[in-house]
């Protein structure tokens, strides 16, 4: 459902009317007049590898283990998010969520929900080579593999392990398992891998993957971002027009993330996701959950509600679905990156969820 079928005006840039009370609707509305349907999901603050634009090579003070949603708390919340909140679409998400115990039986789960979510999960790839076909079969619906480059050299630098055969093992695996479309996601570094914008996209197209370029954004643990090094959507595309021909895809972009290009004339196409540089908020229908059970509005936001506290509580379903809905309905009209006192997140992206 959106925005214009519940008769509400299209973001303006402006909270409509900050008096207004949120209306009387079970969705996840927000004051924009946004509808929030999809839920990233985060399982787990842990990774197995460290990203250089993600982490310090130490790794993180992990979440302890009680702080994280057990099984049972993490689907009841995703029980209420389809049953009540109008989800339509879940995407697990991590740190690495492959780490996280018992990952084929939440799959199941969230499968068996009514009405059944559109289930995809982000991972790195690492030990996706066996558990593809168990992941399909428990109900995985798609997968992206995170990407960055496909020299070894060059992985074993940006991710700290020696792990490409793995990753590369994985893709094949999924795209075999029928986990279709398989979608790669890379994020470009200036004078790392950079150079290697080309060959990627030719990989992807090669082996049936679709590549998607990602900006850089502000969410390392480090705080090190800056934005006079990152390469920008438009360099992203400067570097593959000098080897392909690019056409805008005419297929509508609603509310994904990614601007798409015919390669070539197609049907191969790539994509940019220009967070930071063309920024979609306005279009946004994303909500997301924390491993340890706090709902954030945005992946910038700097607010969160605690829905772990309510669950062991003893809190209702409802009340659970109303902090929730309160949270989405605060929320801003875009990530504020392009604004002057921009603050960075205090949780890296690896306690977010991507």
């Amino acid at each position: 459902m959106t925005a214009v079928d519940l008769g509400i005006p299209r973001p303006s840039g402006k909270r409509q009317n900050p008096a207004e009370p949120r209306p009387d609707h079970p969705g996840l509305i927000d004051s924009f007049g946004r509808v929030a349907t999809d839920l990233r999901v985060s399982l787990t603050d842990k990774c197995n590898l460290r990203c250089t634009y993600c982490m310090p090579e130490e790794g993180l003070d992990w979440l302890p283990g009680d702080q994280v949603l057990t099984d049972d708390e993490l689907l009841r919340l995703l029980r209420i998010a389809v049953e009540s909140l109008g989800v339509t679409d879940i995407r697990l998400t991590g740190g690495e969520p492959m780490l996280r115990p018992g990952l084929e039986r939440i799959v199941a789960e969230v499968s068996a929900l009514r009405p059944k979510p559109r289930l995809s999960m982000t991972t790195n790839g690492i030990g996706l080579a066996k558990r593809a076909e168990g992941l399909v079969a428990a109900g995985l619906d798609r997968i992206n593999v995170s990407l960055d480059t496909i020299d070894r050299d060059t992985f074993a630098k940006l991710t700290r392990r020696d792990r490409l055969r793995h990753v590369l093992e994985g893709l094949a695996a999924a795209r075999d398992a029928g986990l279709s479309p398989v979608k790669v996601n890379a994020v470009l570094m200036r004078g790392v891998n950079d150079h290697e914008a080309a060959p990627l996209l030719r990989f992807c197209l090669d082996n049936g993957y679709h590549l998607r370029f990602i900006e850089q954004m502000p969410l390392d643990a480090q705080h090190g971002w800056d934005r006079r090094g990152m390469i920008t959507a438009a360099d992203i595309l400067d570097l593959l027009g000098a080897e392909f021909e690019l056409t805008p895809s005419e297929a509508p972009r609603g509310g994904a993330p990614a601007e798409r290009w015919l390669v070539d004339g197609g049907p191969g196409d790539v994509g940019v996701i220009a967070s930071v540089t063309r920024p979609f908020c306005s279009a946004c229908e994303r909500t997301r959950l924390t491993a340890d059970g706090a709902v954030r509005s945005c992946l910038f936001s700097n607010d969160e509600t605690d829905l772990r506290a309510l669950l062991r509580a003893g809190a209702p379903d409802e009340e659970i679905a109303g902090a929730w809905r309160d949270t989405m309905w605060g929320k801003l009209a875009g990530h504020e990156i392009n604004e002057a006192g921009f603050a960075q997140p205090i949780r890296p992206m690896s306690a977010i969820g991507g």
